[in-house]
């Protein structure tokens, strides 16, 4: 008799333990909500244009950074740019530039600009997060910062031109 109920308690054990795994493993864990980061509100108009001919390759609406504190927190804690947007830097001289990705969670192309419009360097699919000073190269007076791959999609290069309102 204490046989039978040994082997019905042992049977009904290995019965229930893997319903209880099975349920206790099926907990619904509240969602990670992505962090929502800044909101930038997009103002200005760039143009990008071909060199000689001036026509225009594409249009992006831009949030402008044309003071020092602007400039300084750039695009700093957006997790998230629509297509077709971007960042314009607006500096009061030409002088080499040096920028980074330091709390900018988003990858990047940073296009530099000189006094004259005229795209003098571009650096393509720049890291996020990153504290690797990313240079101009010569001397700039405004940046053009985009989401990564704007600038293979849209055919953008150095030497074509910018055009903006803001």
């Amino acid at each position: 008799m204490n046989y039978t109920l040994f082997q019905t308690f042992f049977a009904g054990l290995l019965f229930s333990l893997p319903l209880l795994l099975f349920t206790s493993c099926g907990e619904e864990r509240p969602e990670e909500q992505p962090p929502t980061g800044r909101t930038l509100d997009y103002s200005g108009t760039v143009w990008f244009l071909e060199e000689a001919e001036a026509d225009t390759v594409t249009i992006i609406e831009v949030a402008v950074a044309d003071d020092e504190s602007s400039r300084s927190v750039g695009l700093m804690d957006v997790y998230d740019m629509p297509m077709g947007s971007g960042m314009l830097f607006v500096f009061d001289d030409e002088a080499e530039r040096s920028f980074w990705m330091a709390n900018t969670p988003i990858a990047l192309d940073i296009i530099f600009v000189n006094a004259d419009r005229k795209i003098i360097r571009i650096h393509q699919n720049t890291r996020p997060y990153s504290e690797r000073n990313i240079y101009s190269e010569g001397p700039a007076q405004f940046v053009v910062e985009v989401n990564a791959g704007f600038v293979l999609r849209n055919d953008i290069r150095e030497g074509m031109r910018i055009d903006f309102k803001y």
